[in-house]
């Protein structure tokens, strides 16, 4: 007859003191059909592998830094997808810099400071895997979406630069200048789909994409088709050809 293992009896209580045995209790507790304490237990690594990816020690964060959850790179927009099902990144964003401090000193008019301040943050975002929205932007800030969308969508347009925020690099909200600068970098200053990709945050899949759906489009309007058709045979929207035959246009009032 084996003897009793008192040390075992004794200190097994102690393995459920501790935030994963509770959340594993609380679990079996509030939905009892989901199964025993091995289930439990793996759903409470879960949850604590999600609240431990989204959490930084103060000794991480530094003076003018702030924590966001940014839009994952890689999980773009679809049909039917909700906020609840778009995948979030942690990030450390600098919200104040000596930089910004400098600026200020300087004199620098408010709205140079207020673009640079934009583009750090986007940037920042993007070099961490992750995308900014204008409804990000302004809430960080505390100013309105429209003003700050704007701003970037002026300074894109002036510049021919992409600045990697969710509405240009995921083709949502009103950033649709990143398709007239990718075509203009390729017809007007001869860059490579390669140097492209690079200089606008895009894949190289993407800048192809973009690229070969402006030629068929411009293919489709010499041949005297009206938008519609042009449309229907691409298998696109109306709009979208719209936008390509603007951008045609103005690539050929383009300076060589």
């Amino acid at each position: 007859m084996r003897a009793p293992d008192y040390l075992h009896k004794h200190l097994k209580p102690m393995r459920v003191k501790s935030l994963r045995g509770q959340l594993s209790r609380t679990i079996r507790q509030s939905f009892p059909h989901l199964g025993g304490v091995r289930i439990t237990n793996l759903l409470a690594d879960m949850i604590l592998e999600v609240v431990e990816a989204h959490l930084r020690p103060r000794d991480v964060l530094h003076h003018g830094q702030l924590l966001w959850l940014g839009i994952d790179i890689d999980d773009p927009p679809s049909r039917n997808k909700t906020a609840e099902n778009v995948r979030l990144v942690p990030l450390v964003l600098d919200l104040w810099t000596e930089d910004d401090l400098e600026a200020h000193l300087d004199r620098i008019p408010a709205s140079q400071r207020l673009l640079k301040r934009c583009i750090r943050l986007h940037e920042q975002a993007y070099q961490q895997g992750a995308l900014l929205s204008n409804t990000d932007l302004g809430c960080i800030l505390g100013l309105s979406e429209s003003r700050l969308s704007r701003l970037l969508v002026e300074h894109e347009r002036t510049q021919k630069v992409v600045v990697p925020r969710r509405a240009t690099l995921h083709d949502v909200g009103s950033g649709v200048t990143h398709k007239r600068i990718i075509c203009y970098k390729r017809y007007v200053e001869a860059k490579s789909p390669e140097v492209i990709a690079r200089e606008t945050h895009h894949s190289l899949t993407a800048v192809d994409r973009y690229l070969g759906m402006f030629d068929r489009v411009r293919c489709c309007s010499k041949q005297q088709m009206p938008s519609h058709e042009i449309a229907r045979a691409l298998g696109c929207t109306e709009r979208l050809v719209h936008e390509y035959l603007a951008i045609d246009a103005l690539l050929a009032g383009a300076p060589e």
